[in-house]
């Protein structure tokens, strides 16, 4: 097997396109979407005043850790997936391809239930624009947005890369009118009027708050890896990952931070709890009816670019998981024409429309908590863990970003990960999300053995150590060659 990544294939594989301004777009657009807009109420409810700042902070803190991780495994091996190409290189020494397999497992759940949460959002700003709206025409609408998304991405790359753009401007234009009228009409006093008790470390509640509000921060953030799973469509993958995840991060860092300020500077904090379009009503209060109306179609077409972004690269994650056979094989058609994981996208779209049905009749932060606990477990935790298995695994391989201080990004996101996973089942009462997380991963491990059984391969065959990316000729391998594949038994 070549050493090299995969790139440009006369066989039909992805083609390299995606530049550093395509992948920054791409990200921030899948980060942003609808996520400010719903989560300022349940930030603010959080914390209970205008404190709730922190948890955008933690959230930034969080995420920039983390995307430490993905910069420097991304540039390393910049291909179709992402997480599942880390953990196939990283655990495939010991547990042959279980761990890829599981991620592939649990992405189909959580990459669509993060989608499901852009369109609940749609249809919760909707109704600010169409008020009689009843639940079953919400659930029809909800429906045909995951429809129309999967309609528009049923094309090249090219095109989608033009309509990512535009797209990523819409959603600059909603969040700048809203910015704007927030502070045009701000008011300190509220912005900066705090609970006597706010900031006393010492209080259970202050802690349990924080990690409430990490929770949320966090989900604000996802997407900032989003151009590593389109890893074998990016130009100049080893310079452009990296720029892009930290260059989204930091952009929509600042973004959050002016836009949740300026909105606790218009009303007052119970005002804000109790809103379900937030970001109409500081345009109404600013501007007048009209303008808010204006400005809540904008909010619903970046909520729908959020969508479109993620399941656009979500849809790439089983497709090389199913080429290289560590998943169900259907996953690894390409449309003969356009070049895109039809199987792929089509079962992310039909799991986003059923997380958005079942939202629509729970609540909005069930789906958040989880969404990050079943996350939590196959990706966060294990990604960390295969960036440390690889730093020693193949120290001969090419990385041309490293993380800085390491290993302190990976200590201060694998704290922050936990927090969020332990504190699951305390953030949504009587929904059981750290239970029905673990039930899932569960279930993939008996779907992986049944698989395995089928593929004679371990633990009933030959473990296969494939070391795709690694280039250098004194690698410690242990026991494979540099470059190439090696079959052990079982």
């Amino acid at each position: 097997m070549s050493a090299g990544p995969r790139a440009t294939t006369p066989d039909g594989g992805f083609v390299r396109r995606i530049g550093l301004f395509q992948a920054t777009a791409i990200n921030m657009s899948q980060m942003c979407g609808i996520g400010p807009f719903v989560t300022i109420p349940l930030m603010v409810t959080t914390f209970g005043g205008a404190q709730a700042i922190l948890g955008f902070l933690a959230g930034a803190l969080l995420a920039l850790a983390d995307g430490l991780i993905w910069a420097e495994l991304g540039a390393a091996m910049p291909g179709a997936g992402g997480t599942y190409i880390y953990l196939r290189e990283a655990f495939q020494y010991r547990t042959g391809r279980l761990m890829p397999f599981l991620f592939v497992w649990t992405a189909i759940l959580f990459i669509p239930l993060i989608m499901s949460t852009g369109v609940l959002g749609m249809v919760q700003y909707l109704q600010y624009l169409w008020p009689s709206m009843s639940q079953t025409e919400g659930d029809l609408v909800g429906v045909g947005v995951v429809v129309l998304v999967v309609l528009l991405l049923w094309r090249r790359i090219e095109s989608i890369g033009l309509l990512t753009t535009v797209m990523w401007v819409v959603m600059l234009l909603s969040v700048g009118a809203v910015i704007l009228a927030s502070y045009t009409h701000f008011h300190p006093s509220l912005a900066f009027s705090y609970p006597h008790d706010a900031f006393d470390l010492g209080t259970t509640g202050f802690w349990l708050a924080f990690v409430g509000g990490l929770n949320v921060g966090i989900y604000d953030y996802l997407g900032y890896n989003t151009s590593a799973y389109l890893g074998a469509e990016v130009k100049h993958p080893g310079r452009v990952l990296p720029r892009s995840i930290v260059y989204s991060i930091l952009g929509i860092m600042a973004i959050y931070l002016i836009m949740q300020i300026g909105v606790l500077g218009v009303t007052d904090t119970d005002t804000i709890s109790g809103s379900s379009s937030i970001g109409s009503l500081v345009l109404e209060q600013a501007w007048g009816k009209g303008a808010a109306q204006t400005v809540t179609v904008l909010i619903l077409i970046t909520a729908f670019a959020s969508v479109f972004t993620g399941l656009l690269g979500g849809s790439r994650v089983p497709y090389d998981a199913a080429r290289d056979r560590v998943f169900f094989k259907q996953f690894a058609h390409l449309h003969p024409r356009h070049r895109f994981p039809t199987v792929g996208l089509l079962t992310m779209g039909a799991v986003t429309a059923a997380g958005f049905l079942i939202g629509n009749h729970t609540d909005f932060n069930t789906i958040i908590v989880l969404l990050t606990a079943v996350m939590v477990i196959v990706q966060a935790v294990s990604q960390i863990a295969a960036l440390i298995v690889l730093r020693r695994r193949q120290p001969g391989l090419e990385r041309p970003y490293r993380m800085w201080l390491y290993p302190v990004p990976a200590v201060v996101s694998l704290i922050g990960w936990i927090a969020i996973f332990c504190y699951a089942d305390q953030n949504s009462p009587g929904r059981h999300p750290i239970e029905w997380a673990l039930a899932w991963v569960a279930l993939g491990c008996a779907a992986f053995l049944v698989w395995a059984r089928v593929e004679r391969t371990w633990p009933f065959g030959p473990r296969e150590i494939t070391e795709e990316y690694l280039t250098g000729s004194g690698a410690e391998t242990g026991g494979t060659f540099a470059g190439g594949t090696v079959a052990e038994p079982a």
